[in-house]
């Protein structure tokens, strides 16, 4: 007998930086995560490389110009393992060179209508 799921996939709205706004000392990109994150992609549309960060004091990454990452982070595991990136989570972002143009873009997608 198979067990009906009644999650689905979802996303937060993008959360966006401006270059000028990428300064020495880190910066949020947007507001808190209001899910728990299975999955994120964050894009570097800069021209120059930034640092990213899930604490606003620790360095997670480096994430050149142009360059981005996908992170499945319940890859291989099912909605009862409760492997996620924390609801309240914010990303961090400050500058290694100093971005002129560009955005750095944040996407957060999550599972709605399951208990996580």
């Amino acid at each position: 007998m198979s067990q009906a799921l009644n999650g689905r996939f979802a996303y937060e709205p993008v959360r966006t930086i401006a270059a000028a706004s990428v300064g020495a000392s880190y910066s949020a990109i947007g507001g808190p995560l209001l899910n728990p994150a299975r999955q994120f992609f964050i894009q570097n549309l800069t021209d120059q490389t930034v640092m990213i960060s899930f604490d606003g004091i620790n360095d997670a990454f480096p994430l050149p110009s142009n360059g981005n990452i996908i992170d499945d982070i319940a890859a291989n595991y099912t909605h009862q393992s409760n492997w996620f990136m924390a609801q309240g989570t914010t990303v961090y972002v400050k500058r290694i060179g100093t971005p002129t143009t560009g955005s750095v873009y944040v996407s957060i997608f999550y599972a709605s209508g399951i208990n996580v």
